[in-house]
């Protein structure tokens, strides 16, 4: 069978292990042409191909139901359900989503884009099939990475007490999460994995019986043996209420389908802790388990990333991790703290160069936000830097534990605004809101990577309460970067970078250089902008804005977050609590999901291009009188 006639995942039952080892060829061989044209996640996805493929031949996915944590690992998923014609599509305008939906195939039962959530919904699925008499398997694939999230050790210790629940969670364990796992659980599973009495047992076994015919009992044998040998093995999840088994060779498709046909007649909670390699198939993967996570376009035989046609400016990530080293190498109060995103955030940078003073809590934003707060409680000076769309899983630590206590707890968010191909789950559009609302928090953006520098800067300065600096994914503009004096901005102040009689703009953060070129599509039809830098939404320069606001009679607010509680909201409430009442436009993003696209193609879809602005913005001189103050 060729993997293109797989529609549906039941159509694997029956096949010999032969025929799977030809289908886990051909996915890996789909995966790594789509994603080296395409770009897109590479590594998990090719480590559980033979996962994938043993556990669905022991499952009737026309009643189970199979939930992945975050997503990344999902693509051999998305290839055996219906999508391997489609699949060039992968994370392309209206093509096939990067992470699991609901709406694309009935096949996708739970959408995860974020971690550790994948043991909760079984088991919210469990529930309700014993609440209703049903009878069907739930299954929960979660990463080692994932598994230091507090939310995947609240739903096993729920499970854990649940006896009769039928669950069963199958340990994806490759030693990774995006970068290498920390903390004491995945110290823990490496202790089972390379116990010297499994090894021993696992290679002299091997070799004594691979002459033998296979057979489920054989299995089970070796299974029992390095039980006898090593009885600690699984105890913690024994305690927790679990059946262990395992660990079990991820790339074995005979040992997997024993063991998991085994699971399936065991009751109550079971955990299969399957070994696998990141990046398997692929040697350039597998030796660069980092960098292959995820890709852009790349040259399959060499492994490098397609040249651009020109060079780039420096990323806001990497100014941003360069900036931090520099002050952290001269103030060892200064402490960066990642939730597993070193490379994401720029922090790999100061783990280099200042090891002591960065510290990667694991996939935990909650414990992350609530560390820095003690931190901050003894004199350092934390910075929690978290994409925006990830610090959402923190809202309460955050009011909590930082502002009640006004602790000087500095937030940096990567990724805000419109992020592209990875979709929704991603898409850092709320921050603006989710952190304005909060008393004691400072809020600023910077126009360009220049700025940035200054206000990481700001941000290390700020001791009367928490600081967040919002910046987006992708390059600078190139503009000159400071290599010394850098100074801290004042606090709530902005500027005025162009001057106009007829409308005012007023941007914030990433929309600023689009708001100028806007500006200048006004020009060629005689409509002179005054264009304003807000750099704070939280406190507003309202001594600059309103004043203007007053003069010119006509704002437009222009921000890459939800309108609903955002920066434009921020000055309209500023303007009618002084009752500065003129036209007031807001433009930004509107009270919808952005999907997954190129963030040039969901800016479109948006109408946030200059054009597109420039054409709002004049059909407002068509349709609206100037209001007299």
């Amino acid at each position: 069978m060729h993997l293109s006639e797989l529609t549906h995942p039941n159509q694997l039952h029956g096949l010999s292990i032969y025929q799977l080892q030809q289908i886990a060829r051909q996915i890996r061989e789909k995966h790594l042409q789509t994603v080296a044209t395409s770009g897109g996640h590479l590594g998990p996805g090719l480590g559980v191909v033979e996962l994938t493929l043993a556990l669905y031949q022991t499952l009737d996915l026309d009643r189970d139901k199979v939930t992945w944590d975050v997503g990344h690992q999902a693509y051999p998923h998305k290839l055996i359900t219906g999508r391997y014609d489609g699949f060039h599509t992968l994370r392309q305008k209206d093509g096939i989503a990067g992470y699991l939906k609901r709406s694309e195939s009935e096949f996708d039962h739970f959408g995860a884009g974020h971690a550790s959530t994948s043991i909760s919904a079984a088991l919210g699925m469990a529930l309700a099939r014993d609440a209703k008499g049903e009878k069907f398997k739930t299954v929960a694939v979660i990463g080692d990475g994932a598994l230091t999230g507090g939310m995947a050790l609240e739903a096993i210790n729920h499970a854990g007490h649940l006896p009769k629940t039928n669950l069963l969670v199958v340990l994806n364990d490759n030693e990774m999460s995006i970068s290498p796992n920390v903390g004491a659980i995945p110290r823990y599973l490496n202790k089972i994995r390379l116990s010297p009495p499994v090894q021993f047992l696992s290679d002299n076994l091997e070799e004594q019986v691979k002459n033998l015919p296979f057979s489920p009992e054989l299995s089970r044998l070796k299974e029992g043996m390095k039980r006898l040998a090593v009885p600690k093995v699984g105890a913690v999840f024994e305690e927790l209420g679990f059946t262990y088994m395992g660990p079990v060779d991820g790339h074995n498709l005979e040992e997997l389908i024993a063991m998991f046909k085994e699971a399936h007649q065991i009751q109550g909670p079971v955990l299969v802790h399957v070994s696998t390699v990141k990046g398997k198939g692929y040697a350039i993967a597998e030796a660069d388990q980092v960098g292959y996570h995820a890709q852009t376009p790349f040259n399959l035989a060499t492994g490098k990333v397609n040249p651009s046609s020109k060079p780039k400016p420096p990323g806001y990530s990497k100014v941003f991790g360069e900036t931090l080293s520099k002050l952290a190498e001269n103030d060892p109060r200064i402490i960066g703290i990642t939730a597993a995103m070193a490379t994401g955030t720029g922090l790999d940078i100061l783990q280099k160069r200042v090891p002591k003073q960065y510290i990667d809590v694991g996939i935990a934003e909650q414990h992350a936000v609530t560390l820095a707060a003690g931190l901050a409680c003894e004199g350092m000076r934390p910075v929690a830097t978290i994409y925006s769309t990830f610090l959402q899983r923190a809202f309460d630590q955050i009011i909590h534990d930082v502002c009640i206590q006004k602790l000087p707890v500095f937030f940096c968010m990567d990724r805000a605004g419109i992020v592209g191909s990875d979709g929704p789950t991603h898409q850092g559009m709320y921050d603006i809101a989710y952190l304005r609302c909060i008393p004691n928090m400072v809020l600023m953006a910077p126009k360009d990577e220049a700025e940035l520098q200054r206000m990481v800067v700001t941000g290390i300065n700020y001791t009367k309460g928490a600081i967040a600096l919002r910046y987006p994914r992708g390059n600078g503009y190139g503009v000159p970067l400071m290599e010394e004096g850098w100074e801290p901005l004042p606090i709530g102040k902005g500027e005025v970078l162009r001057q106009g009689d007829d409308i005012l703009l007023v941007a914030y953060g990433s929309m600023v250089y689009p708001a100028m070129q806007t500006a200048e599509i006004l020009t060629e039809h005689g409509i002179e902008a005054t264009v304003i830098n807000a750099r704070f939404a939280k406190p507003l320069d309202t001594e600059l804005i309103l004043p203007l606001a007053q003069q010119i009679g006509r704002v437009v607010t222009l921000e890459e977050g939800c309108l609903q509680g955002g920066f434009g909201a921020a000055l309209l409430e500023a303007m009618m609590d002084a009752e500065v009442v003129v036209p007031v436009t807001r433009v930004g993003v509107p009270d919808l999901l952005v999907d997954h696209a190129t963030a040039e193609e969901s800016k479109a879809e948006l109408s946030l291009t200059p054009p597109q602005m420039a054409d709002r913005i004049l059909k407002l001189f068509s349709k609206q009188p100037v209001a007299v103050s």
